[in-house]
């Protein structure tokens, strides 16, 4: 090695890394500096280094190149001044058996006057040279001296405060980021303008809904399913289906409520504008119900017990709100609720059942079977339908499952916000 070394120089380069300054582009705080050193020096040439493993990066400059960046450690005078607690001057460079082989001394600019006074932070660690050089020899005067040793106390605060910003900044972004996870797991919970209203406010208002539509799923026997299957399989065949069920939910615009053991519940028209709630849960439930029924398919290949779903729908009003204080949850309440739930109840296995308050609403656009008026548990006989499928006209599939544009059409404007403001 052709240069000397600081006895801390392990720790010294830890702190050069630590800092982040080394191949960093120029910035105004130090080239000021290096300007204001050459002033008071009257000198031509002035610098900020930051003195790395083997190279040196010329972090500012006066009087230098741009295109000079980075210079070998062991050709220039500053791995010298790195080892000194104080200012290393070299009157004559071509008189110094140290120095004058190297270049930019013995070759072109021919340097002939070095003073560099080492950058030690407040850990000890000398992480460059503040210097300043002339092409004739010359003698530092004592007020010149002093001034350049101010200017690198003044380099050093700026690394400092540099080290300081990028801490601060990455603990922005870990505040960022971690607020980010806070937010989406918030938005697992409760929908978009709720988890707003409660980060902003700290509470949410109740809400009432004139016109809401309740999705309830239930698997059919599901009793017997958790005895014959074990613990790791029956969750992991409640989270496939689940996970497909929220992301039909979401696809079709409705809010997730929450699962109770093996039943599944979802609403649509909770939030401001979205007239077309129970089409968007009709078509939801024909999603959910082609889904089960393909995946029994596929149970049925390989010789596992398929898995049933009664689906019932009901539209009427509710109430929404949030409650609880250590674990938020989102949720509706009202008589159309309980009717829904009546609607899953009294619903055969892969049907959609739907009541008349929804059969109203949607008997223009999906073909649906009569069941009559059938006894519901504390509400006597209501009526209710089958919902089979889109009419042809509004179905893009032979299934009559996907919409096509005509139905689009047909709805358009029943999502519409309108304000007079």
């Amino acid at each position: 090695m052709d240069f000397p070394l600081p006895e801390n120089e392990a720790e010294r380069l830890a702190a050069v890394q630590a800092y982040g300054v080394y191949g960093t582009d120029p910035e105004a705080g130090f080239d000021d500096l290096t300007d204001l050193a050459a002033l008071i020096a009257g000198a031509p040439i002035a610098m900020v280094n930051i003195v790395g493993d083997t190279k040196i990066w010329i972090k500012s400059r006066h009087g230098v190149p741009s295109d000079l960046e980075e210079v070998p450690r062991g050709g220039v005078c500053c791995s010298y001044a790195l080892c000194r607690s104080d200012m290393l001057v070299v009157p004559d460079t071509h008189a110094d058996d140290r120095f004058k082989t190297l270049p930019f001394i013995a070759t072109e600019p021919f340097i002939r006057f070095y003073a560099g006074m080492p950058l030690i932070d407040s850990g000890g660690h000398a992480l460059g040279t503040l210097c300043i050089l002339d092409l004739a020899p010359r003698e530092l005067a004592f007020d010149t001296a002093e001034g350049i040793r101010r200017l690198a106390r003044q380099t050093i605060a700026q690394l400092e405060l540099r080290l300081k910003l990028a801490e601060v900044q990455r603990s922005q972004q870990a505040l960022a980021a971690e607020k980010q996870r806070s937010d989406s797991l918030l938005l697992n919970i409760l929908p978009l303008k709720i988890a707003a209203e409660l980060t902003e406010k700290g509470s949410v208002e109740p809400r009432h809904h004139p016109s809401a539509t309740i999705l309830f799923t239930d698997f059919v026997d599901f009793t017997k399913s958790a005895v014959e299957l074990s613990p790791r399989e029956l969750i992991d065949d409640l989270d496939m289906y689940f996970s497909e069920f929220d992301s039909i939910v979401a696809r079709h615009g409705l809010e997730k409520l929450k699962t109770i053991g093996d039943s599944y519940m979802c609403a649509g028209g909770l939030m401001q504008g979205r007239k077309d709630h129970a089409v968007r849960c009709c078509l939801a439930a024909l999603d959910i119900r082609r889904f089960v029924v393909s995946s029994n398919h596929r149970w049925a290949a390989i010789g596992q017990r398929p898995w049933h779903l009664r689906i019932g729908l009901h539209t009427g009003s509710v109430m929404s709100g949030v409650v609880g204080r250590k674990k938020f949850t989102y949720d509706v309440w009202g008589d159309a609720v309980n009717i829904a739930a009546r609607m899953e109840s009294t619903d055969e296995a892969d049907q959609v059942n739907i009541s008349e308050g929804t059969y109203q609403h949607v008997k223009s656009y999906f073909d649906c079977t009569p069941r009559g008026a059938l006894e519901v548990k504390n509400k006597g006989k209501m009526t209710m339908y089958f919902l089979e499928r889109l009419k042809p006209e509004y179905a893009a599939d032979a299934a009559g499952v996907e919409a096509n544009e005509h139905l689009r059409k047909a709805l358009a404007g029943t999502s519409v916000t309108w304000s007079l403001h």
